[in-house]
């Protein structure tokens, strides 16, 4: 027992070291419990996860991915690259350094050349592996590879247009975002709020844009959608988190706007929202661009905090 107790001890701190009439919309009430307030949202700690597993005993360090093929579209912004959670099982009998490498077909790059961890038997790491599309790269399947010493998994990544990716009707999905400004202390990427990825898990840490004007209103965030479209919803997603709930740092009024014939039209109004979730429906527009126009948010300091916005 003392030794296990020295072992994970000891991969706890490797892992931390490797590092007309306007309606109003509806939305659903959270259960977030609140916290004592703080200053200002802070990045996660771990860029990789060490999670506790059943060891099978049979020596292998096995590689795991997240998905079964990783969809990677052409043209967006950089800030906001294609991802996939990568990681390693140990079934080891004895507890060791375990390395996985990363190998990606060219010319994609990938955020790490390999992972590498403590892990006693039966544990297994994760993180998030980063794959950018450089300017120029063709449409196409190609290849990204997780080799550890007794095996390798496959993991395809299609590289698609914008327009040819499967968006589920969310007509903003990986369209280009802009914002009235974005705060610079973390990695609050405007782009953000059109990946696809509603949690708050990764706030500060690349999903989720935040202001940079405490207490100055409005902020306004555009999303175009590269041609004129109808639209009749809008989701607004903020932050939300046990320790940061929408109560208390999220978004509590706004209005969405769409750009109908080139003039910006309020077809929606939020007002005293204190959930992590709002849904704007209103008559249907041919619009090709949405807007976010933010008033006031939850709690002292005033931030403008989103998640991700779906137009259909």
């Amino acid at each position: 027992m003392r030794l296990l107790a020295t072992a994970l001890t000891l991969a706890t701190a490797l892992a931390l070291a490797t590092t007309a009439a306007v309606p109003t919309a509806t939305y659903a009430a959270t259960t977030a419990a609140p916290t004592p307030p703080v200053p200002e949202p802070t990045p996660p700690a771990l860029s990789v996860q060490v999670e506790s597993g059943v060891s099978k005993g049979t020596g292998r360090l096995t590689p795991v991915a997240g998905a079964d093929k990783l969809v990677a579209p052409l043209g967006v912004d950089p800030a906001c690259p294609a991802k996939i959670k990568i990681g390693m099982r140990s079934d080891a009998r004895e507890a060791a350094y375990s390395t996985m490498r990363v190998e990606l077909d060219a010319p994609l790059t990938a955020s790490r050349p390999m992972l590498t961890s403590y892990l006693p038997p039966g544990y297994q790491v994760g993180a998030n592996l980063l794959v950018a599309t450089p300017a120029g790269t063709r449409e196409g399947t190609y290849g990204l590879r997780l080799r550890t010493s007794s095996r390798t998994l496959e993991v395809p990544v299609e590289v698609v247009t914008v327009d040819k990716l499967d968006n589920g009707g969310n007509l903003a999905l990986r369209r280009p975002v802009t914002a009235s400004s974005q705060h610079v202390n973390a990695n609050y990427p405007p782009c953000s709020v059109a990946d696809g990825d509603r949690s708050s898990n990764g706030w500060a840490g690349g999903n989720g844009w935040n202001d940079a004007t405490a207490r100055a209103w409005p902020d306004t965030l555009s999303i175009a959608l590269g041609e004129a479209r109808q639209v009749s919803r809008v989701d607004l997603y903020t932050l939300d988190t046990e320790r940061y709930p929408a109560s208390r740092y999220g978004v509590r009024d706004w209005d969405v706007q769409a750009q109908v014939g080139g003039q910006w039209q309020t077809v929606a109004q939020v007002r005293g929202n204190t959930a992590g979730t709002a849904r704007s429906d209103f008559t249907p527009v041919t619009a090709d661009a949405i807007r976010i126009v933010a008033l006031a948010s939850n709690g002292a300091n005033d931030y403008t905090r989103v998640i991700e916005v779906e137009a259909r």
